[in-house]
């Protein structure tokens, strides 16, 4: 394994502190100082500690991105090492925040998902400053919010942040090299209907009963969705109907009815082809029911696929740096969907740790292979500096 001098003990101790501070997504859910707002405060701390040049935007109330430049001489590739600061929820989880080493792992909310990456980064680093490594172009290390929920961090970075010319992302991916993953679009749909008593079902319209035939429509075009011809990477397009809300009580007819839908997209579909499609499918329910009313709502998140060629200098510096340091170099897509094309440059994920272990109630990572992701990216955004 070709590897570098890294400081474990930091390594831990960063981590750690990471996991203490508590960063839970509020999920849409409106607070005075959202939840990322300490591990912000934290993060900007550690990269101050290091001598970067920092930068920050708010994003949503209370919620920033920070990141950290570390300079170059200004004629080489501007590298972005990204993650996300929150993290998913705790119902259930005993001792979340609460980190502990055991059996060569490190266990805590947020571990594996994916604070580990940002510490990782800080090591990476401080490797770069150890070592007098001549910089070409910058590297940037950026936390960024809402990856959980609806991506505002990403996409506020993406159109407001640094110019990048590549970017990493330590998505949990056991150092799989990920180039591709679909995109996903969620967005309500709600039909509208005419209250009235139950005792006089005829006097209303059934907004339930409409979005029973909404309902029928769209299960027809998942079942063509799932019949459409695959992308080599990320599989066939599909769609999802995750909640249903409507009414509000037994004894009223209900005049409304709402369903969050869950649309993933492959490499050649737009979000513009996609809302076409729907149109096209409550057009098809309005067949079995005339008087219907439905809306399509603004999608909430309106990520495109990740689509990165495997001739891109980033994909081929990963590749490289992950023969060198473990001796193979798998190249998979990302199952999930994941920050990565919102930073506008051609991006790799690649990161430590199981994402079988994301979201779990027991949640951990092993070192050693936080310890190989770091060399990984060091040898990386060595190569990109020759470009």
């Amino acid at each position: 394994m070709s590897s570098f001098d890294i400081d474990l003990s930091q390594l831990v101790a960063d981590l750690s502190a990471m996991i203490r501070t508590p960063s839970v997504n509020t999920f849409g859910v409106e607070s005075e100082a959202g939840e990322e707002a300490a591990m912000a405060d934290l993060f900007e701390t550690q990269l101050r500690a290091l001598g970067l040049e920092i930068g920050a935007h708010e994003v949503l109330k209370g919620r920033r991105n920070v990141w950290g430049r570390l300079k170059g001489t200004g004629d080489g590739p501007t590298i972005l090492l990204a993650g996300h600061l929150d993290t998913v929820g705790v119902d259930g989880y005993g001792g979340p925040f609460e980190p502990h080493v055991k059996n060569g792992n490190i266990y805590g909310r947020g571990a594996c998902d994916m604070k580990a990456g940002l510490a990782a980064y800080l090591e990476v680093i401080r490797i770069l400053q150890r070592s007098d490594a001549a910089l070409r172009g910058d590297v940037i290390v950026a936390g960024v919010i809402d990856e959980e929920h609806a991506m505002a961090g990403s996409t506020y970075f993406g159109q407001h942040g640094p110019q990048l010319d590549f970017a990493i992302v330590a998505e949990p991916t056991q150092l799989e090299i990920c180039r591709a993953h679909k995109g996903q679009m969620l967005m309500t749909l709600r039909t509208t209907g005419l209250a009235a008593h139950s005792s006089m079902p005829q006097s209303g319209r059934n907004a339930i009963y409409h979005m029973g035939a909404v309902l029928t429509a769209l299960q027809s075009y998942a079942d063509d969705l799932r019949a459409r011809p695959a992308d080599p990477m990320c599989g066939a397009p599909s769609l999802s109907v995750g909640v249903i809300r409507g009414g509000d009580n037994a004894c009223s007819v209900p005049d409304f009815c709402e369903i969050d839908i869950d649309r993933r997209t492959i490499p050649g579909e737009s979000s513009a082809d996609v809302m076409a499609e729907l149109y096209a499918v409550i057009e098809q329910a309005k067949q079995s029911v005339p008087e219907l009313e439905c809306v399509i709502e603004t999608p909430f998140l309106d990520l495109p696929p990740l689509d990165t060629a495997e001739t891109s200098p980033v994909m081929q510096a990963v590749i490289n740096a992950s023969m060198a340091v473990i001796g193979k170099s798998d190249v998979t897509a990302f199952p999930g969907s994941s920050d990565a094309p919102n930073f506008a440059c051609p991006t790799v994920i690649c990161g430590a740790g199981d994402l079988a272990q994301c979201h779990s109630l027991n949640e951990y990572i092993s070192i050693v292979q936080i310890e190989e992701a770091i060399s990984i990216y060091t040898h990386a955004i060595l190569e990109l500096q020759t470009l």
